[in-house]
């Protein structure tokens, strides 16, 4: 087990090695634009999730392998946080926000994966899927979408920073997309995805307009994941 376990996270490091890479070289060569960067490094760790469901047979070995990826994610980026080369590769807001949201994304996906596959157990795995899609392609669409086209900001005195209309609605576009094609890859009926992408992407943009601090990592994903097990309990119940 000990073996099958390494050689599972030797193929997620391997999954960062290949995939970070470019996207570290772009940085470090182009000037491209500062937000587009962000959601290039957020699109790489909300990926991980595929490796993570491929690779390990139990929930528990996938849970294990995210928090030790993000712990040593953790531990390499505060040794190397006052270097030259952080200031160069890294996009920050402010001091330590790439540290805190690249950990926090794997601790929110190792808790997905204890909750709908390891609890639920594996017929129900695919949720963990069709959260993480939703939430990574639909907030990278509000923040690209926001910044580059917003004109209407929402206003109201429970959401934090500045939001528009159009990255709200660039989210729940994208999340409905990024859920209708994920349920309809891991095998539900045209239907169903269709019901549960219009009736979910929603909900997964009006937690995300509300969230602060970043937690949109967290909550997004979940209010999703459980909006989906309701949805799938219904129509199940229903004979749907």
């Amino acid at each position: 087990m000990l073996t099958h376990f390494l050689t599972g996270f030797a193929l997620l490091l391997a999954y960062f090695v290949v995939f970070g890479a470019p996207v570290i070289l772009l940085k470090v060569v182009t000037h491209a634009p500062r937000e587009l960067m962000r959601k290039l490094y957020h699109l790489l760790f909300v990926l991980s999730i595929v490796p993570l469901l491929l690779v390990f047979d139990t929930w528990y070995a996938a849970a294990l392998a995210a928090l030790l990826f993000a712990l040593l994610v953790y531990v390499a980026l505060a040794l190397l946080e006052h270097t030259a080369f952080f200031r160069r590769v890294a996009i920050e807001r402010n001091p330590g926000e790439f540290k805190r949201s690249l950990v926090l994304a794997e601790l929110s996906i190792a808790l997905l994966i204890f909750l709908f596959w390891g609890l639920l157990g594996a017929d129900w795995k695919f949720i963990v899927l069709v959260a993480v899609m939703a939430w990574g392609f639909g907030d990278a669409a509000a923040a690209l979408v926001g910044k580059a086209f917003g004109r209407n900001q929402i206003a109201h005195p429970k959401i934090e920073g500045s939001k528009t209309v159009e990255g709200t609605m660039a989210m729940l576009v994208v999340a409905a997309i990024a859920i209708f094609l994920t349920m309809l890859l891991v095998g539900q009926p045209l239907l169903t995805s269709l019901a549960v992408a219009v009736l979910v992407a929603p909900v997964g943009a009006l937690v995300e307009l509300f969230s602060h601090r970043g937690f949109d990592t967290l909550t997004v994903p979940l209010s999703v994941g459980l909006s989906v097990l309701l949805l799938l309990a219904i129509f199940s119940f229903a004979g749907l």
